[in-house]
């Protein structure tokens, strides 16, 4: 690799910058950290150099270090509330955790066609934003073109979802506050034809075999009511089958979020060797196990201590490559309306944990670096899902 010149200036003249930081110490992936100034114009980044040239606002980053804005790859919101409240509460939320952009994992149980642009006008979000169009009906499977055509290019699977086990809650139409619950039936058929209908897509898939779960769950309910009995219900051998299900359709770009187990992540390294497969995990997962009580309920279920350190080394490893959310604003009162975890909604609020969660429990206790934490938080997100100018400090990228 050549040396790269930091002290850049673009070609045109530059005007007045309306931001400089100065003394501060970019976090830059596969470059390192270096000291330098960065000088803002126009929200872009239009200048990284040792001098300091005007600007109307100087901000003094002395002993801080400048990363970039984290990004949000698996966002659930517009389920509890109608899209054009919860863009400005859940972006609030993002915000005050350092994402500055956000990806929503659309359920639509529709056509595409119809409702999609009702929800694309929408604009109430504080920071940026895209979309993941959920693929529940065998129909939208056609209308994946036209997504393509409205600028979204990944696409949802949730092979946990069969008949049998349960409704889901659906987005919520624009302005209007009628929850929308559904059961959805995501047969093998329809998760090959969706795969291999991708071109360049990525296919997110959350991967656990559902008569896996379907048998599982009906031999513990009502025998037990903790997190490692809802554990134990969905076990991790659930994940693995699943994956290996997936990797045997063939080579496609693949996109496993929330694995939270060991089992689950073997199974995704191995799948990721032959294959174009990106790996996501959790801040819970790394943080809570299923000892916690009763909030703690999500899906994939928060898994052992022995699942969370291989979680850890997988991540010091370079082997997972980026960390999401999974944010859902359940209110308290809602999910442990019965108190048994077999009713609790799963998931929570969390999209504000990302990067508090990393540099604290990951940064500073020598878990991984803070290149490592850039490259999970931002760079891998960008680079994964083409998110343009961002994810990296450089001329041109969002500030």
């Amino acid at each position: 690799m050549s040396m790269i010149d930091f002290n850049i200036y673009p070609n045109i003249m530059i005007a007045m910058l309306d931001t400089l930081i100065v003394n501060g110490s970019l976090v830059i992936p596969n470059i390192g950290i270096i000291k330098k100034n960065i000088g803002i114009k126009d929200s872009r980044i239009s200048i990284i150099t040792n001098d300091k040239p005007t600007a109307d606002k100087v901000i003094n980053a002395e002993k801080r270090y400048i990363i970039p804005g984290v990004i949000d790859p698996h966002v659930h919101y517009g389920v509890f509330e109608p899209i054009e409240r919860a863009a400005e509460h859940e972006s609030r939320s993002a915000a005050t955790g350092g994402v500055t952009c956000m990806t929503r994992m659309f359920r639509l149980y529709g056509s595409y066609k119809e409702n999609l642009m009702k929800h694309l006008s929408v604009n109430t979000h504080i920071i940026d934003y895209a979309y993941h169009a959920s693929i529940l009906l065998k129909e939208q499977i056609d209308e994946m073109e036209y997504c393509r055509s409205k600028g979204i290019r990944s696409f949802k699977l949730y092979m946990n979802l069969r008949k049998g086990l349960g409704k889901i809650y659906m987005d919520m139409d624009p302005y209007n506050d009628q929850i929308i619950e559904r059961e959805v039936d995501t047969d093998k058929e329809m998760i090959i034809n969706t795969i291999r209908n991708s071109k360049d897509d990525v296919i997110i898939v959350h991967a656990e075999d559902p008569e896996i779960c379907k048998d599982s769950i009906n031999r513990l309910k009502g025998v037990r009511n903790d997190l490692k009995a809802w554990s134990d219900a969905r076990p991790s051998k659930s994940e693995r089958i699943a994956i290996e299900f997936l990797k045997s359709i063939g080579d496609y770009t693949l996109y496993l979020p929330h694995i939270g187990s060991r089992e689950g992540l073997e199974a995704a390294l191995d799948a990721k060797r032959s294959s174009r497969v990106y790996i996501e995990t959790c801040p819970h997962y790394l943080t809570h196990t299923y000892d916690f009580d009763l909030r703690g309920k999500v899906v994939p279920p928060l898994r052992s201590k022995e699942d969370q350190v291989a979680l850890w080394n997988a991540l010091k490893n370079d082997q997972i490559d980026c960390i999401g959310s999974d944010h859902v604003a359940n209110r308290l009162k809602d999910k442990l309306a019965d108190n048994t975890v077999w009713n609790a909604l799963a998931g929570f609020p969390c999209i504000a944990t990302i990067l508090p969660v990393m540099l604290s429990e990951g940064v500073n206790k020598n878990r991984i670096t803070l290149e490592q934490l850039v490259k999970i938080t931002s760079y891998n997100q960008a680079r994964i899902f083409n998110l343009k100018n961002k994810g990296n400090i450089a001329i041109g990228y969002d500030a």
